[in-house]
């Protein structure tokens, strides 16, 4: 226990106060059972110091552990906890569930077995706690932590706060608060940033190796966080990382799941599936022509990577500026809207709103007799009309 309390007294030590990820302040940390999941490279870990650095001065109150910890191959969790709690702990923060076996049964008897005892753990996106045999979703209460938007990208490398926005205040007020804040800073440099390194907090730690940094979290997602989570095999890992690198070059497109299958030799219910493991991983997006539900038998309309951030680390010399454009919308828009395909234009918003997506000089040819249809440019600071600037779209988290 000292030396979890050594290595847990070091990380807070290191840990910054001076900015918060977005689901700070939307957590209930009341609840006595929490599941913070989310992409790797996301924050998780930041977010759970930060907690405890700023709520519990009095350190033995509070424990925060890693399940990745050496000392967890030949240690149980049991144990440690029970320790914990009798020396007075009374919130517990495990991180990393995924990495630990049979994460779920584990949690539930500890939140059995201590009533008074508040738990957060956090782990993988890949994660699906309300299929998980101990049946943690009545009991925990999910959070899911997206990576940065452009808003909190400007907080964290500019030091600029620009306000939270919902669609409605985007779509209506668009030229009033677009030509307020870039008469506070240049947002262009700011935006084209993001696009290339600002969706994943790490680029604080060095903008100039931030590419092999997301390759590299890339290789642990496919080699270390799926295989613990879907218990998949060696071979199947390589071909999901040459599925990965196929789409990379090739996405926002309608999957050719035929070709698909016959460059990774697998039949088309497999294309599917992995599909939807790269997608929980966080690492490809999958816009359908409408809101179904995602599964083996619907074969999405487009396909993307997650985040520009990606297309950028993974096809540095192919990328298409529209892809990178049309990406960071949809991942932008994600979090608290629907989104499909749509016959005219290129996306439907909340089965409403039409929306094409372009460069400074795209016209409404497509969409001209269609109501509530918008344009969102990149390269313009400000817009007018129906034309909106594609940057805007970054303030919504």
């Amino acid at each position: 226990m000292e030396e979890l309390y050594e290595d847990f007294n070091r990380l807070i030590e290191a840990t910054r106060l001076d900015f918060e990820r977005y689901l700070y302040s939307e957590i209930d940390w009341e609840d006595r059972l929490i599941s913070i999941v989310g992409p790797r490279g996301t924050g998780k870990t930041t977010l759970l110091l930060q907690h405890i650095k700023k709520q519990f001065p009095q350190r033995k109150k509070a424990l925060y552990i890693s399940l990745d910890n050496i000392r967890f191959t030949k240690t149980e969790l049991k144990p440690t906890v029970h320790e914990f709690y009798t020396l007075g702990g009374t919130h517990i923060f495990i991180d990393e569930v995924h990495r630990y076996p049979n994460w779920a049964i584990e949690i539930k008897n500890l939140y059995d077995s201590y009533p008074d005892l508040h738990i957060v753990f956090t782990g993988s996106s890949i994660l699906e706690i309300y299929k998980s045999n101990a049946d943690l979703s009545r009991r925990a209460i999910t959070y899911h932590l997206h990576g940065l938007s452009f808003r909190e990208f400007l907080k964290l490398e500019n030091n600029y706060d620009a306000p939270i926005l919902s669609l409605k205040d985007v779509i209506e007020n668009h030229i009033e608060i677009a030509s307020k804040i870039c008469s506070e800073i240049k947002i262009i440099p700011a935006f084209r940033a993001y696009l290339e390194y600002g969706y994943y907090p790490f680029f604080k730690e060095g903008v100039k190796r931030y590419s092999m940094r997301l390759r590299n979290v890339v290789n642990v997602i496919l080699e270390t966080d799926l295989p613990a989570v879907e218990k998949i095999e060696y071979a199947s890992i390589y071909k999901l990382r040459k599925m990965l690198m196929i789409v990379s070059s090739l996405v926002p497109y309608t999957p050719n799941i035929s070709t698909l299958s016959g460059q990774l030799e697998i039949n088309r219910a497999s294309v599917m599936k992995y599909f939807i493991y790269l997608q929980k991983a966080g690492l490809v997006r999958m816009l359908l022509a409408e809101q179904k539900g995602m599964n083996l038998m619907n074969k999405p309309e487009k396909l993307f990577l997650d985040n520009s951030n990606l297309i950028h680390a993974l096809a540095p010399e192919n990328y298409n500026t529209g892809n990178v454009r049309e990406t960071f919308f949809v991942n932008q828009l994600s979090l608290k809207h629907t989104i499909s395909g749509a016959k005219k234009g290129d996306f439907r918003i909340d089965d409403r709103f039409i929306f094409e997506i372009g460069g400074i000089n795209k016209t409404f040819k497509q969409i001209k007799d269609l109501p509530e249809s918008y344009i969102a440019k990149d390269d313009l600071e400000t817009g007018y009309g129906n034309n909106i600037p594609l940057w805007l779209f970054g303030l919504l988290y």
